[in-house]
């Protein structure tokens, strides 16, 4: 695998072309100095709409403005991941930040004017401008708010405040990334070098059993040193948000959560129901694991270890990508197509270079195209994520492709859906062309190690929020002690018997960034069990399956998102969708099982 030293020694095709959103930084200039200029129009809009023009007139400017501002703040994060050391690509970012909250700030009456209006009158609008008709739906939507708004005088408190309450994540952050330091392992020759989490992630899948101990002790030993003050980070995350959903007059802060979606609280608790009540092949797997490691006890730093070795190939970015495109052929012409064009139009920024964002992601712009963020490493398991980020901006660029901007933005809820399809399709593409056994025990492994850490984990999290969340409500007390408790007896649920549980698993909640965004973990869980279920319907042949799938991806937000899947045959009202998940994890361990005992 090249390692590259520089930007400038990568390939010009596999870098992002970002002069697709700015040809120059004077250009982004001068959008700043439009959006400060049609920020200070908005304000003046407060107290003064009076008329079904003049309210066309607000949505129009603020719309155009939200599009603008789009480009601005997106080229710069883009900037900035290129290379977080760039002080001037940070300095810009903060720039559209905090042109960013005056927006907010100039907008935070609109919400409060809107829910006063009769709907009478607003319908009355609607009828005498044609152009409201574009924002109608939206409108009417918001009426579904109207007992959580507060008045414009403490809307606009609360606009001034809300950095205060992303307080305790901006802490978190803080320890996370730059105060933890997580001390010295023994390295390959030896000698002492200190573990990062790359490195952690690494030897968390070596074959030396005395390494990957070693790494966990010493991964752990900080959040295990400062349990209190992230319990303390962490609590209070957990309290604001109980406090700003009894605010808003919501009966819990999970229903705050689900709210805007429309998901029905059945929802959150089925997922969790029904993982537990099928809980038994994920148990059976550990057993698996155990017994082709030939352990005696199985700890958590066994979990991550390939069960399968010398099986993993190296494959070049080009030839991952012709991979993946003849893995999605099922999927259409239209999808293959477009998807083909990705890496020939410079979507994609594909190499890890120093100082570049670590992970991968992919962001839709709007009115231009979906940019991905990849560290590419010429290996299979890069394929499976540059699949799985692919999935994600087919579906930013069908979204944008066919609908307007208003509903072009698709929901959280269901952003894993179209990533994890490209996945399943991949995996389930390499099981059947591949004659050699081991690399087909080996991908099974890959699938079910992935199955337990999109779908099984993430609900585990999901119930572990449920609980403390529910403690904040009651006026419980929420300490280190207190997590420690609730977040081993869960571990302990989910991952069965057949582990020995060190003093370090009790901790597992003090490294988990997304507890800082509460309730959102639940959804990498129904996206991937609805996800597994929509593509094994395209894999038998079904047509219709495949029309409804596509016409999902180009639907954006113009549906709730739970009607939406509905439509490709997905119903997570009804428990059948994750009790036909945890049918095929079940017959995924099966498979394993049978050709390891071969």
């Amino acid at each position: 695998m090249q390692t590259y030293k520089s930007r400038d020694e990568v390939k010009e095709e596999e870098k992002w072309n970002l002069k697709d959103i700015y040809n120059s930084i004077e250009e982004w200039e001068q959008d700043f100095k439009k959006i400060e200029e049609m920020t200070g129009r908005l304000k003046k809009y407060e107290d003064r709409i009076h008329s079904a023009e003049s309210l066309y007139a607000y949505l129009t400017l603020s719309e155009e403005t939200g599009y603008i501002y789009n480009k601005l703040y997106v080229y710069t994060m883009l900037q900035s991941d290129l290379d977080t050391r760039v002080a001037e690509s940070q300095a810009l970012q903060d720039r559209a930040g905090q042109l960013g909250r005056k927006i907010s700030n100039a907008t935070s009456f609109f919400m409060p004017f809107l829910l006063s209006l009769e709907e009478k009158t607003l319908k009355n609008y609607i009828e005498e401008v044609e152009g409201l008709k574009y924002f109608e739906e939206d409108l009417f939507d918001s009426y579904r708010f109207k007992k959580h708004v507060l008045s414009k005088e403490q809307e606009a408190v609360l606009a001034q405040i809300g950095e205060a309450f992303s307080s305790p994540q901006k802490t978190f952050g803080m320890i996370n990334n730059a105060d933890i330091k997580f001390g010295e392992i023994t390295g390959e020759d030896g000698e002492k070098v200190e573990l990062t989490r790359g490195l952690y992630a690494k030897l968390m899948e070596d074959s030396d059993r005395k390494k990957r101990k070693e790494a966990y002790e010493a991964y752990y030993m900080p959040y295990m040193q400062q349990k209190n003050t992230i319990a303390s980070t962490l609590s209070a995350a957990i309290r604001n948000n109980v406090n700003l959903s009894k605010l808003r007059r919501y009966p819990s802060a999970l229903e705050k959560s689900l709210f805007s979606d429309q998901v029905p609280l059945e929802v959150y608790n089925n997922l969790i129901m029904s993982t537990k009540e099928n809980i038994a092949p994920l148990h059976k797997y550990m057993s698996i694991r155990k017994k082709v490691m030939r352990l005696e006890e199985l700890h958590p730093y066994d979990l991550s270890v390939p069960l399968v070795e010398g099986a993993k190939e190296e494959i070049s970015f080009e030839e991952g990508y012709a991979l993946m495109l003849e893995a999605l052929h099922p999927l259409g012409e239209e999808y293959i197509s477009v998807l083909a064009d990705f890496k020939k139009n410079r979507y994609l920024d594909v190499r890890e270079t120093p100082g570049k964002r670590s992970g991968a992601y992919n962001i839709g712009l709007y009115g231009v195209h979906p940019f991905i963020l990849l560290n590419h490493r010429d290996d299979s398991d890069s394929v499976f994520t540059l699949a799985h980020e692919s999935g994600h901006g087919m579906h930013s660029y069908f979204s944008s492709k066919y609908q307007p901007q208003i509903s072009a933005g698709y929901s959280i809820f269901v952003a894993e859906v179209a990533s994890t399809v490209n996945e399943i399709l991949l995996i389930r593409h390499l099981l059947k062309v591949t004659e050699n056994e081991e690399k087909k025990k080996h991908l099974l492994n890959h699938f079910i190690d992935g199955f337990k850490g999109t779908f099984f984990t993430q609900v585990m999290f999901s119930e572990f929020e449920k609980k403390v969340h529910e403690r904040a409500e009651s006026d419980q007390p929420l300490n280190a002690e207190v997590f420690n408790q609730i977040y081993e007896t869960i571990f302990r649920t989910y991952n069965g018997d057949e582990i020995l549980f060190g003093e370090e698993v009790k901790y597992g909640w003090a490294r988990i960034p997304h507890f800082y965004r509460p309730f959102y973990v639940y959804k990498y869980a129904t996206g991937y069990a609805s996800a597994i279920v929509i593509a094994d319907q395209i894999l038998t042949g079904d047509q219709q399956a495949l029309e409804n799938y596509l016409t999902f991806l180009k639907s954006g937000s113009s549906e709730y998102p739970l009607e939406l899947l509905k439509k490709t045959g997905v119903d997570l009202t009804k428990p059948e969708p994750i009790k036909n998940a945890m049918t095929i994890f079940s017959s995924l361990v099966d498979e394993f099982e049978s050709l390891m005992d071969n």
